[in-house]
């Protein structure tokens, strides 16, 4: 109230001259602002607002008495502020450094590093150059992820592809029979053409019998390099004195890992799935002939997708010239082999 009446005294001059439609106009207006000041604690201010102030406050005298939104001292700061950015502006040096690397170059250097785990900065450094991407060995070697740990192993999958052609798993699946026995085959698998190199059932799986198995399965120095097989205690001392004598490394899964010896586990599933799920087993004699049964045909006319849908012992292509097709049986009528025979 003290403030109304100070500025209607300061009015009273040109209330009473010729500019009192002027000065009613000024009372209305600081009025409200009184009454905003008021209300609102502090009100928000933009860049264009300082900038009318800052000019403002350079060619009127008495801005400080109009100014009410902000203290004085708030427009002096802004133009010091404005000054010290205008010279900073002015006087900073060029930013410099390497240029930032493209976000598609660094996935592909990720990728390149987990999927080549014995390759270094060097050996990227060169694929990239072939591909048409100029980087430096630098920024190749600070992209690679940080190794903490020894190199990775490489996977099952390259070193199955590696030593494939002188490669063979074995293991053991159970067999119940209608007497309630429970009989253990055993099945060596080439993995190069996917080929039963040796099978052989027993009720009691020794140590002495599986090792006499695999001299059964590789006379006359035919022994592969490498042996593929899980830590069953079935391979006990003897067996694996007698494979080092035949000069065959051993390559051993890890526990409970039946995955790590793919082949052998998928040519136990198509036994079962193909043969004995549709077949009571009476004995071991049984068994033995029904198994030499399925692996003639799991040999000359089951197909295989690893094998580019052809058979171990490759089938030729029989051509519509060659004659009619017949049905042959095979399995007990379990499976059915088809070829073309001349009329």
């Amino acid at each position: 109230m003290i403030t109304l009446l100070l500025r209607l005294l300061r009015l009273l001059p040109l209330l009473c001259g010729a500019h009192r439609h002027v000065a009613l106009e000024s009372l209305a207006l600081r009025h409200q602002l009184a009454v905003y000041k008021k209300t609102v604690s502090r009100p928000k201010v933009c860049r264009t607002d300082r900038l009318f102030w800052v000019a403002l406050s350079r060619v009127w005298a008495g801005w400080r008495q109009a100014l009410v939104i902000v203290s004085p001292n708030t427009v002096l700061r802004w133009q010091r502020r404005r000054f010290c950015e205008h010279w900073t502006k002015l006087s900073a040096r060029p930013i410099a450094g390497r240029p930032p690397v493209n976000a598609e170059i660094k996935a592909l250097v990720t990728r390149m590093a987990a999927a080549n785990p014995l390759w270094g900065a060097p050996r990227i450094h060169v694929e990239l150059l072939r591909l048409g991407i100029d980087v430096s060995e630098r920024t190749v070697s600070r992209l690679m992820p940080k190794r903490r740990r020894p190199l990775p192993s490489q996977t099952w999958r390259t070193f199955l592809a590696n030593h494939v052609r002188d490669l063979v798993s074995l293991d053991f699946f159970t067999v119940p029979t209608a007497r309630l026995r429970v009989l253990f085959v055993l099945v060596v698998l080439a993995h190069h053409r996917r080929r039963v190199v040796h099978c052989n059932v027993t009720e009691h799986p020794t140590a002495h019998w599986t090792s006499q198995q695999i001299v059964d399965a590789f006379p006359d120095d035919s022994a592969p390099s490498f042996l593929l097989r899980d830590r069953d205690s079935v391979y006990g001392h003897v067996f694996r004195q007698r494979v080092k004598g035949m000069g065959v490394g051993e390559v051993l899964t890890a526990p409970h890992s039946p995955w790590q010896n793919p082949f052998a586990e998928r040519l136990i599933g198509s036994i079962r799935r193909e043969c004995l799920d549709h077949v009571l087993v009476l004995s071991e004699r049984h068994l033995r002939r029904i198994l030499a049964r399925y692996f003639t045909y799991y040999h000359q006319a089951r197909t295989h997708l690893a094998l580019d849908k052809d058979a171990p012992d490759i089938r030729p292509i029989e051509l519509p010239e060659a004659g009619r097709i017949l049905q042959i049986p095979e399995v007990g009528g379990l499976h059915h082999r088809y070829v073309r025979r001349a009329a």
